[in-house]
């Protein structure tokens, strides 16, 4: 799927915390978050002249602009007013997005003709930068806003982002649902802090080789596809040799959650993903075969070991969204 707010390098400033990029926790690629790392500072963003969108609220508009235009980074316009629910605090809002070259006025890109709208933007005072935060919030499903672009190329090619707000709805922050009550008893035990963070004891657990895909809360949202993009929060952890478990990687320590394509993540939490429902709470434990196998997973500023070779990997995953 092609991100509206971060396609082909070019790249919306909405998170306010960075990139929210996965580690080597789940991923088996460097993988960035559609949500990019924030292009400029400022809280109020400048306005931009000369652009126009016609068209039906919630269709793909006709946008028009004089050529050649050049726009600058943290400029924004909306086209059309949205005539649907008012955008609010903590919500997740999908949108569907034209990419214009400004300067000759051709479409790179659109994710109408195929409707893979972008689901990953989250309006919130604490993940979101400000001057988003501020277009964003208020507006009603169905508005158009053009965002600036300037991709500071050799040939100064700037490009138009244009949004189409399609939907919006409360954004989750943890799992929820119905607790699961019939978990095997051999398995490992998770608990939970009061903001939601898990922690494992392995509870004499013995990892046999074997996939281990364990619902703990069952949601009521949709069955997530093989083909989508999660986002999640997670943390994991190895044993070493003696039993003892190490905590590698947690979204919960970073404050917010993280997106993964299930295209680009350990095979183990591709098949332990999906088919789980939006707003479970999901423990994997991974063997080394759908992990890392026999590589060591280093970090890559100091070169230490965060994953020893031929680790199982336990997780626990509550999934937020699946788009």
């Amino acid at each position: 799927m092609l991100s509206i707010v971060c396609v082909a390098g070019l790249c919306l400033g909405v998170s306010a915390c960075g990139s929210g990029n996965s580690s080597a926790s789940a991923s088996s690629s460097s993988s960035a978050s559609s949500s990019a790392s924030s292009s400029s500072s400022s809280s109020t963003m400048d306005q931009i002249a000369g652009v126009t969108a016609t068209g039906d609220p919630g269709k793909k508009p006709t946008v028009k602009f004089h050529t050649p235009m050049t726009v600058q980074n943290n400029t924004y316009a909306v086209l059309q007013k949205g005539n649907g629910a008012t955008v609010k605090e903590g919500d997740r809002l999908c949108a569907q997005g034209i990419v214009y070259n400004a300067k000759d006025g051709s479409q790179t890109m659109s994710t109408w003709e195929k409707n893979t709208p972008d689901c990953s933007i989250i309006v919130s005072k604490s993940s979101t930068n400000e001057s988003y935060y501020k277009v964003f919030k208020g507006q009603k499903v169905n508005a158009t806003i053009a965002f600036g672009v300037n991709d500071q190329n050799s040939s100064g090619t700037s490009y138009l982002m244009v949004m189409t707000i399609v939907s919006r709805a409360k954004a989750l922050t943890r799992a929820t649902g119905t607790a699961v009550t019939d978990i095997p008893s051999n398995l490992p035990k998770v608990t939970l802090a009061s903001n939601g963070k898990p922690s494992l004891d392995l509870n004499g657990y013995k990892p046999d080789g074997k996939l281990v895909v364990q619902p703990l809360i069952k949601g009521n949202g949709a069955a997530v596809k093989s083909t989508q993009t999660v986002d999640a929060h997670y943390t994991g952890w190895y044993a070493d040799s003696s039993g003892t478990l190490h905590q590698f990687d947690s979204s919960w320590d970073r404050g917010t959650s993280a997106q993964f394509s299930l295209s680009q993540v350990i095979t183990g939490w591709k098949n332990g993903l999906t088919g789980q429902t939006i707003g479970s709470q999901v423990l994997l434990v991974i063997p080394p075969d759908q992990g890392y196998g026999s590589t060591d997973q280093t970090d890559s500023s100091t070169g230490k070991v965060t994953i020893p070779a031929n680790s199982t990997l336990y997780f626990v995953v509550d999934i937020l969204y699946a788009y």
